[in-house]
């Protein structure tokens, strides 16, 4: 629009709405499980890939997934990042949990 300041009431802006992304149901969801080593000194991690959500919802399953692994990790760009290498047991509580997982490299 390029307006930048305006004493004028009666003009609105038309702001940009961000888009709402929704969180699948966990059968619909389609997450990879696999070790990464690249960058990171040496040391491995389990990186679960596929999350389509909010990021709320994201970092509530990364929070989940740490607990029962008993490690630590992060969620940031739709991965979460477990510490270690942890692909069986963050596969299984996975699957138990609904989601569709696949084991990768």
């Amino acid at each position: 629009m390029g307006l930048v300041y305006s004493t004028n009431k009666n003009i609105r802006l038309n702001e940009e709405e961000t888009p709402c992304i929704e969180t699948l149901a966990p059968h619909n969801q389609k997450l990879v499980v696999s070790i990464d080593r690249r960058n990171r000194g040496g040391k491995q991690v389990t990186l679960i890939k596929g999350f389509i959500g909010t990021v709320k919802d994201l970092e509530d399953l990364a929070r989940i997934v740490k607990a029962k692994c008993g490690v630590g990790g992060s969620a940031k760009d739709g991965e979460i990042i477990i510490q270690g290498d942890f692909r069986d047991k963050a596969f299984n509580l996975l699957s138990s949990m609904g989601y569709n997982v696949k084991r990768g490299n």
